[in-house]
């Protein structure tokens, strides 16, 4: 059976899997202490956070599978569906489960930045795999708002609760920086190989066919997600991706005017350009004179 289990709200999720609802818009479920289930891909109308302990099978996000390894963090966006197909067999789950629902947080401080922390929008792949150290902390979160969730409903447990997840939010952010740093390794061959896409793109005329090369595009060439791929490329250089792809068409302009007659206009077309006035403006803003004053210059 592949029917998609709809979990709007948090009471949803708690009813599939047999637990009390403490509060409406947020849930903690310890998967120990829950009953055996079966699987179920499912879609949230919520946040949820995934912590997985025990390697226990294929998970689906969206189109994508993926086989998760020991303390690993997996964040799910509203929208998003997730989980592994039912398969008619009965499981006993294992892990931890945090879900907050977009209504608790607004008004809030943390509602107005939920947009930065970015890798709620990540493909599962690109997970967040945790030390033992780094478990601990987020456990000590976890248990914070385990207890809130323990005690009566007061004036003072959203604010208390909000101010948690943001906090278990800023961890999970200096996490992945530090993930992002223990695989520099892997994070320069991705840098030679968005280069080498870039350079592709130029000497095989798909500029001239579709355009200027966009953050989307180099992405889904190097088979990440865009946030994922964003960030990374920040983190690793300080520039942004858009960044680099600019770089990269005012370096081949400036050769272009260099060492070659061609026209502004058809430079401009050569690099994807609708109209060369985009170009002459973008080049003016960025290098500080016209391509015609920089061609004048160098060639002087």
């Amino acid at each position: 059976m592949n029917e998609l289990f709809k979990a709007d709200t948090i009471y949803d999720y708690n009813e599939w899997a047999g637990v009390e609802t403490r509060h409406p818009l947020v849930g903690f479920i310890d998967f120990s202490q829950v009953k055996p289930l079966r699987h179920a891909r499912k879609y949230y109308g919520f946040y949820a956070v995934f912590l997985k302990d025990v390697k226990c099978g294929e998970l689906r996000y969206g189109r994508q599978y993926y086989d998760y390894q020991d303390g690993t963090l997996i964040f799910v966006a509203p929208g998003q569906t997730f989980g592994t197909e039912d398969d008619g067999e009965v499981f006993q789950p294992t892990g931890y489960l945090l879900m907050f629902h977009p209504d608790l947080l607004r008004n809030t401080p943390l509602g107005k930045v939920m947009k930065d922390y970015t890798f709620f929008s990540y493909e599962t792949n690109e997970a967040l795999h945790l030390s033992t150290e780094e478990r601990q902390i987020i456990m000590d979160c976890f248990h914070k708002i385990q207890y809130e969730l323990n005690h009566a409903i007061d004036k003072y447990s959203k604010a208390l609760i909000v101010d948690s997840i943001k906090m278990f939010l800023d961890y999970c952010t200096r996490f992945y920086d530090r993930q992002f740093v223990t695989r520099d390794n892997v994070n320069k061959d991705l840098l030679t190989r968005f280069e080498q896409l870039l350079d592709d793109y130029y000497t095989s005329g798909k500029a001239e066919r579709i355009g200027l090369p966009t953050v989307q595009y180099c992405a889904d060439a190097l088979h990440l997600s865009y946030n994922y791929f964003s960030d990374l490329i920040r983190k690793e250089t300080g520039v942004t991706a858009s960044g680099h792809i600019r770089n990269k068409v005012l370096d081949i302009a400036k050769t272009q005017l260099v060492s070659t007659n061609k026209t502004i206009s058809e430079i401009a077309y050569r690099l994807g350009f609708q109209y060369s006035q985009h170009f002459t403006r973008l080049f003016k803003n960025e290098v500080g004179c016209t391509p015609n004053e920089y061609r004048a210059q160098m060639v002087s």
